[in-house]
């Protein structure tokens, strides 16, 4: 009885921990405005929080991968290899990542986050000030 026990404990953890890595891997951005793919981004696990950094960009903006829209310090920076999404943990009740933040690209301005896997293959990605209600949702698309 106690190895059943132990059996269906490990393999209620390991479904957990694979629930937690789902969103591990690369992304197409598409911009919730023009509809347009804009990059790849690479999310990844470390040190148990989620992060996301720009691998590639699609756009003819910012061809040389250099930020001229951005400001502060990351104005004439390279997007590629940029952090953009920070902190991000597992809720396991609401199965979404949570209390992080993202970065806008266009402006360097940081936004608290959630993401949430709507259906296999396809993030919500809701960044926002304050209150979830107020902001912008954009999906991204799993790269295979």
């Amino acid at each position: 009885m106690k190895k059943i026990v132990l059996f269906l404990t490990a393999l209620l953890t390991l479904q957990l921990v694979q629930a937690q890595d789902e969103i591990v891997g690369k992304w197409k951005t598409i911009d919730d405005e023009t509809g347009q793919a804009k990059s790849i981004i690479e999310i990844y696990k470390k040190d148990g929080k989620y992060y996301g950094k720009v691998v590639q960009l699609l756009t003819e903006e910012n061809k040389d991968g250099v930020c001229r829209t951005c400001e502060g310090k990351y104005k004439n920076k390279n997007i590629i290899g940029l952090l953009i999404l920070k902190d991000l943990e597992y809720d396991a009740d609401d199965k979404e990542w949570e209390d992080g933040t993202i970065m806008d690209p266009k402006n360097a301005k940081e936004y608290s986050v959630y993401l949430k896997l709507e259906e296999p293959g396809k993030l919500k990605v809701r960044g926002y000030i304050g209150f979830s209600l107020i902001g912008r949702t954009q999906y991204w698309y799993r790269v295979k």
